[in-house]
């Protein structure tokens, strides 16, 4: 356990370093699959989850600063082991106290030893006091907080809660490799406990490496949240169709829209690395053809990639923040400034611009983002609509048990049957 602890605090540093949670991870633990990798991802995501509120317990149990930021940074790893695992506490206590050792240096020792005994002693006190501050309690930063509770005055609470919580593994059926119920017969018969939700969804009961599963290797399912699934319905590309996803990289949307009809389909982004793995996933998934391009490209400046045909159907999944898939990448939060809101209007502002011109006349341009920011979302939709008259706004209806408020999915509780991440949908029609 000492190994683990002392690599996931190494990738936490990291990450309140400035450094992307996938690149971190990969610098302390290497390239390694197996269960000891899957438990330090474990602790650091863990941790990244309720990094306010165990920073905040930190700092309300010591005097001054603690000179090593990597040993403030250990001790929340254990707190969060603590407070959120089943985990012996005496083993816990007793593996970070070698783990300390093996960080820094042997006198740390007796630092990581008194705060984590003196927490399992005065928890309930401790929690009490720290709970005060809305960083802690929330465990979000403070401008972000603000701006849930300013979009979203009656739902700001479970918004953020549903941001700590652990997210589903949620799958898509490929209905060209098969149907969800022979698939969840594969999972019953080696022990697997799933259920079918919405229309192609799989949920796993309990977390595994995706490779592990049966059917992966076959392209029998992709990974992809069920608020992420509802993008290719209601984009609702048709046979024959000349379909642009414009922002496509890691290709889950791309995947769907063509396992649901047969379409000339481009798939853009400005990731070259990136757009591989969209060339994997349509390899893996038997999507790959004569009449799918992928290229690179940036959105916003169609001369370098378009042909000049116009597309019957446009998904703009745009650049944003990522506030509304938090509990998936919990990095963003601490890694994300008040600032960028603006930088990402601004993008998301010139790809809409870009892209309205290539939609054929009666197409649909289906703006989407992983958002719970409303100037990322419906501000910039009213915006559009605004300078275009040809931009026809269509209602959008969510299947049954989606939560949401318009075209904003909100981020479901733990408890919830469609437990989707916090998705924004606008459907534009051009007269």
């Amino acid at each position: 356990m000492q190994q683990s602890q002392r690599e996931a605090a190494l990738a936490v540093h990291a990450v309140l370093d400035g450094a992307a949670l996938p690149a971190a991870l990969g610098a302390s633990v290497g390239r390694d699959a197996g269960p000891a990798r899957a438990f330090v991802q474990e602790l650091a995501y863990g941790t990244l989850r309720h990094h306010g509120t165990l920073d905040a317990i930190v700092r309300a149990m010591i005097d001054r600063p603690i000179p090593d930021r990597r040993i403030a940074v250990l001790v929340e790893v254990a707190l969060y082991q603590l407070e959120h695992t089943r985990q012996p506490p005496f083993a816990v206590v007793d593996q970070a106290v070698a783990a300390a050792a093996a960080l820094a240096n042997p006198g740390a020792k007796s630092l990581v030893n008194a705060l984590l005994r003196r927490f399992l002693r005065e928890r309930v006190d401790v929690l009490a006091h720290v709970h005060a501050d809305p960083v802690a309690r929330w465990s979000h930063p403070r401008w972000w907080i603000a701006r849930v509770r300013a979009d979203w005055p009656d739902d700001w609470t479970s918004i953020l809660d549903a941001g700590n919580a652990r997210p589903p593994l949620a799958l898509r059926v490929n209905r060209r490799r098969g149907e969800r119920d022979a698939l969840l017969a594969r999972f019953a018969a080696e022990g697997i406990d799933a259920r079918a939700e919405a229309d192609a969804g799989i949920v796993v009961a309990v977390p595994r490496p995706v490779a592990t599963l049966p059917g992966f290797a076959e392209g029998a399912f992709s990974v992809q949240d069920l608020g992420a699934q509802l993008a290719a319905p209601l984009l609702d590309a048709r046979d024959g169709m000349r379909v642009l996803d414009a922002c496509a990289a890691p290709g889950g949307k791309t995947s769907h829209v063509l396992e649901l009809a047969d379409v000339a389909m481009t798939a853009l982004d400005s990731d070259a690395a990136r757009l591989q793995r969209v060339r994997d996933n349509l390899a893996r998934l038997g999507l790959e053809g004569p009449r799918v391009a992928v290229l690179e490209g940036d959105a916003a400046r169609p001369d370098g990639w378009w042909d000049g045909a116009p597309f019957h159907r446009v998904l703009a999944d745009v650049p944003c923040t990522a506030s509304g898939v938090v509990r998936r990448h919990p990095d963003a939060k601490w890694l994300r400034r008040a600032t960028d809101v603006g930088a990402f209007v601004g993008t998301q502002r010139a790809i809409l611009e870009a892209l309205w011109p290539l939609l054929a006349r009666d197409g649909v341009l289906l703006y989407a983002t992983c958002s719970v920011f409303r100037d990322e979302n419906e501000a910039r939709i009213a915006e559009f609509a605004a300078r275009h008259p040809d931009a026809l706004r269509e209602p959008i209806t969510f299947p049954a048990g989606v939560r949401c408020s318009g075209g904003q999915l909100l981020p479901s509780p733990d408890a919830a049957g469609h437990n989707q991440d916090g998705f924004f949908y606008a459907r534009l029609r051009k007269a």
